[in-house]
């Protein structure tokens, strides 16, 4: 596997990529990172026809191409990181989809909060992480008051 940056321009969504739709992907949650910080996931990608497929990581190709589009940016000038992998079968790529898709697990409150905590320690105000992760400052208060928990609440 190769890490490369690839021009959106060159992108398109793979047929065998388990989120493939015509239905534009809801990003709300990813798009004020996407906007402040750019892709720092790779999307993974396998060549095809001259052009790169992506097999996983629609979500952020689509957030990618909303901020070219409000930046009035041509999409042969952004480039997303990508981990390129062999040609390979439509099976081994349906397989990677299903891997980077379901074999993965969402944050819980816990963590959210340790990590919204460390933020918080280097400066960070609630504004600021409320919109680099998309969420009301009423969301990050409210994980935030998890440190008021006992320990023994917190470690069950």
């Amino acid at each position: 596997m190769e890490l490369r940056n690839i021009a959106l321009s060159n992108l398109r969504i793979a047929n065998v990529n388990v989120r493939h739709s015509r239905k534009v992907p809801d990003i709300s949650d990813i798009l004020p990172s996407v906007r402040a910080r750019g892709v720092l996931q790779p999307l993974l990608v396998r060549p095809r026809d001259n052009v790169f497929e992506i097999v996983a990581g629609r979500r952020r190709y689509f957030a990618a191409s909303k901020v070219a589009e409000e930046r009035g940016m041509p999409t042969e000038d952004v480039l997303l990181p990508c981990a390129v992998t062999e040609s390979g079968s439509d099976a081994d790529a349906l397989e990677a989809s299903l891997i980077e898709n379901v074999a993965r697990a969402p944050m819980d409150e816990l963590q959210e909060y340790e990590a919204f905590a460390k933020l918080l320690k280097q400066g960070k105000t609630v504004a600021d992480i409320a919109q680099t992760f998309g969420q009301t400052e009423r969301y990050i208060k409210q994980r935030l008051a998890l440190a008021g928990l006992n320990g023994a609440i917190k470690e069950a």
